[in-house]
């Protein structure tokens, strides 16, 4: 469960990404390697904020946060590299490369997405009915007391009204804010639509830190990412779209094309039949298991899923694709 700490973290990387994003080798270098030193410190402050506070830095506060079992050996990797980017900024006649920017972003991702998975809604636990201090209290109560009681003091309507009324101001509550959040995503939806991609990307973080039990907003950060060929950080947001909702069938759909598109086709193969565990139709992933199962050499058993899943963009590699031939999806 999030707790402050992880919401400070994620509040530190809000400063750091306006940095992030500036990342561009189309700047001058100076003004690169500024960047880079002055978004390492915003991560940095994110990472000793996980810890209560740190006088570590670098290699030594990640080692700590890896130690504490607060970064996955992925992350903590990715945050080394960036360190190391940072760290080589530094010297004044230093030029900064394309691989010290992917570092950098990729980093950043890395940990932003795994700070975003672990944030779970708190579990509120129901309120105990308190009995009046009597003797009865401190024995069991029978069916007989049960019915002595109603019969001597009418039906208790009042403690009913109020339950009543409690569970309706609990259940309009979590609509209200069910509903928002899937408006905020939608909104996202209609913006990556539209074509502004990087205002649909801040509304879909925002999303998934509003709303911490929904997977659909990583789903569409992952689908983002895939689209413009940064496979891992697409990989990080889907892996933690899937640890948030272990049942969406969207974020097994985009994993499965994600790995398609990287040729991994068995992997493919295993999501989009877990895609259509949760949803048997769904006639993409049907498709789409089925070019998997070509690429596999298993071209009959592709039949009886292309026969299921009709026409549709898949049907072009319902046929052996040429060796060599680049793996494609529809969105």
């Amino acid at each position: 469960m999030a707790g402050p700490a992880e919401r400070a973290a994620l509040a530190s990387l809000d400063a750091a990404r306006p940095v992030i994003a500036r990342l561009d080798m189309s700047r001058h270098s100076e003004d690169l390697a500024a960047d880079l030193i002055e978004s390492w410190s915003a991560v940095e402050t994110a990472l000793r904020s996980l810890v209560g506070g740190s006088s570590s830095g670098g290699q030594a506060l990640i080692r700590e946060l890896r130690q504490r079992q607060m970064l996955s050996f992925e992350q903590a990797n990715a945050l080394a590299e960036f360190q190391a980017a940072r760290d080589r900024a530094q010297s004044t006649d230093y030029r900064p490369t394309p691989g010290d920017i992917a570092a950098a972003r990729d980093g950043f991702l890395k940990l932003e997405s795994g700070l975003l998975a672990s944030v779970n809604p708190p579990v509120v636990p129901p309120t105990p009915v308190v009995a009046s201090a009597s003797s009865a209290a401190t024995r069991p109560m029978t069916s007989g007391d049960t019915i002595e009681r109603v019969g001597r003091r009418g039906f208790p309507w009042m403690l009913v009204g109020v339950l009543v009324a409690a569970l309706i101001l609990v259940g309009g509550g979590a609509w209200w804010a069910m509903n928002r959040h899937s408006d905020e995503t939608a909104s996202g939806v209609q913006l990556l639509n539209e074509g502004k991609r990087e205002v649909a990307r801040d509304v879909f973080k925002k999303a998934a830190r509003d709303n911490p039990s929904s997977a659909m907003p990583l789903v569409y950060l992952g689908r983002m990412f895939r689209d413009e060929q940064r496979y891992d950080s697409a990989t990080a947001y889907l892996q933690a779209a899937i640890r948030r909702d272990p049942k969406s069938g969207p974020a097994f759909k985009e994993m499965a094309k994600l790995l398609f598109i990287e040729g991994n086709y068995d992997g493919a193969r295993i999501f989009f039949v877990r895609a259509l565990g949760v949803d048997s139709g769904d006639r993409e992933s049907m498709g789409y298991l089925g070019c998997s199962l070509v690429r596999l050499g298993r071209p009959q058993d592709a039949q009886t899923f292309f026969q299921r899943a009709g026409q549709g963009d898949w049907s072009a590699c319902a046929t052996a694709a040429p060796a060599g031939a680049p793996p494609t999806v529809t969105r």
